[in-house]
């Protein structure tokens, strides 16, 4: 039995990085599961009914505040991701509707966006004869009250589809009413509500239409289909029945997924965007493509990684900071223990975190360059380092005229962005003046 769950799960698993054993000390038989570095909910198949009577949830390594309150700091940087999985029989509380919000007026958007016009038998009064003329009823209702020019006519007419684009409307109006009641959450909840009522005026010119299970069906089953029209659709059949994100509570939800790496390299991004601003400092992000820098190699065809992309760049007149997350468990690790009791895997793993954030030292032209790395750790260490003035390991190279400093720091997830970005911000204003 063990085997057959390991075996129907496996591939249920590797979407959340999850990897299971067997483990047998002689008299009990236990499965010993290994989480990766992603976060989520999936169902898990049971191997004596083979539908799916389990679950599994995934919660971080490192505290954090949850993934809604986490979310609620850093705005709209990143998302889960739905799995096109079986439904969990738990949602997850904590998860404000807000977050599903994000991702349902995405995929209603890219829906909207790729929606084709079709050949509808429409029947309308006309004033010139096409299609097929009702003479019938020509007579009887136009000639009797001398409308001589009101023919009705049927006759095939390219248009858009005007039931699905009803469903996107009353998807939208759904979406609009929910967020609503959720304006005190913050400032990008204005910005879900504007992009819904943007959404809402292009499909203003049909009535809303709330379509049954029978519907969603017949239209899943188009020819042709895309799949942003798949996942639009799914995006109006969580709104119709009203999901959530599955996880901790007593309703049915949604099966979904998040990278650790992703989303803590978007929490450090809002970390420092907030420093940036406090002393002056001009930022970029790797995660929107504006830290760039392509590899040059001859002859083309024969090069590897073809460029860098720091995750943050801030610079300002004399220094240019350079900021690299990475989502491992070395910070803790490295407090712990001296550098040479450290396992020789996670010393080979930081040695090469070292030589990439260097690689990207070498970019900017400012006279002062800080490559730093950025770990997650407990919101207890982080206060306990800063008590002991020690949140930051600084070492320094010279080169010629130019300097450059290496900095090892940690931030935590279960602590609002204020006290972080405040120390963060004390130690960059000496350099940065």
């Amino acid at each position: 039995m063990a085997g057959q769950f390991i075996a129907q799960n496996r591939s249920l698993m590797s979407l959340l990085d999850v990897r299971i054993e067997q483990i047998y000390d002689g008299h009990d038989l236990r499965l010993g599961i290994h989480s990766g570095n992603a976060v989520g909910a999936i169902p898990l198949v049971s191997p004596s009914t083979a539908r799916p009577d389990y679950g599994l949830v995934v919660q971080p390594r490192f505290p954090w505040a949850g993934i809604g309150p986490m979310l609620s700091e850093m705005g709209w940087r990143v998302a889960p991701t739905p799995l096109r999985l079986p439904l969990l029989r738990r949602s997850e509380r904590r998860v404000p509707p807000w977050v599903l919000s994000s991702m349902i007026l995405l995929r209603l958007k890219t829906l909207l966006d790729s929606l084709d016009r079709r050949f509808e038998i429409t029947t309308e009064l006309r004033s010139a004869p096409r299609g097929s003329v009702q003479w019938t009823s020509y007579a009887n209702r136009s000639l009797p009250r001398a409308n001589f020019l009101s023919m009705p006519c049927t006759f095939p007419d390219l248009r858009d589809d005007r039931l699905l684009k009803g469903a996107i409307r009353h998807a939208v109006e759904r979406q609009l009413r929910a967020l609503g009641s959720q304006r005190e959450q913050g400032a990008f909840i204005h910005t879900l509500i504007e992009a819904a009522e943007q959404l809402l005026r292009r499909v203003q010119s049909v009535p809303p239409y709330m379509p049954s299970p029978v519907t969603l069906g017949a239209w899943m089953q188009r020819p042709m289909r895309t799949e942003p029209f798949v996942n639009g659709l799914q995006a109006i059949e969580w709104t119709v029945e009203e999901r959530g994100l599955a996880g901790l509570s007593d309703l049915e939800g949604i099966p979904w997924a998040l990278p650790m790496d992703r989303f803590f390299e978007a929490w450090v991004e809002t970390v420092f965007r907030l420093i940036a601003v406090r002393t002056g400092g001009k930022i970029r992000a790797g995660r929107k493509r504006e830290t760039v820098h392509p590899l040059t190699w001859e002859p083309p065809y024969l090069g590897s990684q073809k460029s860098l992309v720091p995750d943050l760049w801030i610079e300002w007149a004399t220094t240019t900071l350079i900021v690299d997350a990475k989502y491992k468990r070395h910070w803790e690790e490295l407090q712990r223990r001296t550098w040479i009791n450290v396992e020789e895997e996670i010393r080979e793993h930081h040695r090469n975190d070292l030589l990439q954030v260097l690689a990207y030292a070498n970019l900017p032209r400012t006279p002062r360059v800080i490559a730093c790395l950025v770990y997650p750790c407990s919101a207890h260490d982080w206060r306990s380092l800063g008590e002991r003035q020690r949140l930051i390991h600084r070492a320094e190279l010279t080169t010629g005229a130019r300097s450059i400093s290496l900095w090892l720091t940690a931030v935590p997830m279960a602590t609002t962005l204020e006290p972080i970005a405040q120390r963060l911000a004390a130690c960059l204003r000496p350099l940065t003046a």
